[in-house]
């Protein structure tokens, strides 16, 4: 009898650990972004396009925009409003271009063709990131923040195609976001660009 009751102990205390174990496998990406938790994305740094870093800390007192890019994309042509925006209200606004090739594979050159071809076609001067996931298991950290209401403490969001589009005020807070068929020079965003703090 005693023996079938230190049995018993000992399944259920394995079963206990086991249950532990599963519940830290699981929680895993909590811990891996619990670091990615702050009210402020100028914690970030991204590798750039050009091989060098961008540090978001450098835009502080600057409202940023950040925008999933590609090359082959019935949105491209938004590179020229950004673009735009970006030489217009330079002296205010940041925005951070990140190409994915996440939907329909409309991002397949490398960093050096993306460079080459925004460099091209559109004169794009704003900062450029290298090539990431901006969804999946691989999403980007920056982009697990952005999405994430647990992260950012604003809200959460899917990335539906690429040129979404991500406001972020001056000291580095989630504002709002724009889905991406909504112009870059659209009215609203001007608004938000344009008012004072």
């Amino acid at each position: 009898m005693r023996t079938k009751m230190i049995l018993t102990i000992i399944i259920l205390l394995l079963a206990i650990a086991g249950g532990f174990a599963y519940y830290l496998r699981s929680n895993g990406n909590v811990k891996e972004n619990a670091g990615l938790k702050s009210g402020s994305i100028h914690r970030f740094k991204v590798a750039a396009l050009n091989g060098s870093t961008i540090d978001f800390a450098d835009f502080k007192g600057k409202k940023i925009m950040v925008v999933n890019t590609a090359s082959k994309c019935g949105l491209t042509p938004q590179y020229e409003g950004l673009e735009s925006l970006y030489k217009k209200y330079g002296d205010r606004l940041i925005i951070v271009g990140f190409p994915s090739n996440d939907f329909l594979f409309q991002e397949p050159g490398t960093n050096a063709d993306i460079a080459e071809f925004c460099q091209r076609n559109y004169g794009v001067s704003f900062p450029m990131a290298a090539k990431v996931e901006v969804k999946g298991k691989n999403q980007a950290p920056v982009y697990q923040w952005l999405t994430n209401k647990n992260l950012n403490g604003v809200e959460s969001s899917a990335i539906t195609w690429n040129f979404q589009k991500y406001l972020i005020d001056e000291t580095g807070k989630l504002v709002q976001h724009f889905s991406p068929k909504t112009d870059p020079e659209d009215p609203e965003i001007i608004k938000w660009i344009e008012a004072e703090d």
